[in-house]
């Protein structure tokens, strides 16, 4: 049960994935921004995430992979999101998605088709994401 009006969204990285580094600048960035932010931190499941997003009624579910592993890890996330009730939550991917070198629409395309909101490369910087959200949730 919210208490505030604050957007709560779950961040976090999946899979074998233990680049923590980045996602303590997210949640830092993301919650200086307004939101509220459960950090699951890494080494994380697609079952993790549903299961914080289930706990904390979060607006969007944010999922990190730098180690180039995310299509294998992130694959069938959208349909076991829907399976827990979560149809509606937001689902947003960033970072190495895809081992080794390819061209960034096609990985980006891939993602989408896999259910995701939106999908960011390597190097974005937080007030992307951050913006994109507050449209997506309707924040003024």
């Amino acid at each position: 049960m919210k208490y505030d009006d604050k957007k709560t969204i779950v961040l976090g990285v999946i899979g074998s994935d233990v680049h923590s580094v980045g996602i303590r600048i997210l949640d830092e960035a993301f919650s200086e921004a307004g939101f509220n932010v459960v950090n699951i931190g890494v080494l994380s499941s697609q079952e993790d995430f549903i299961n914080a997003a289930i706990e904390t009624d979060a607006d969007a579910i944010l999922v990190s992979s730098l180690y180039g592993h995310g299509e294998l890890d992130c694959k069938g996330f959208k349909e076991k999101c829907v399976e827990a009730g979560l149809g509606d939550v937001v689902l947003y991917v960033g970072g190495n998605l895809v081992v080794g070198k390819q061209d960034w629409p096609t990985t980006e395309k891939k993602f989408l088709d896999m259910g995701f909101d939106r999908v960011y490369p390597p190097g974005t910087l937080p007030e992307i994401p951050i913006n994109d959200l507050k449209n997506d949730l309707g924040i003024k």
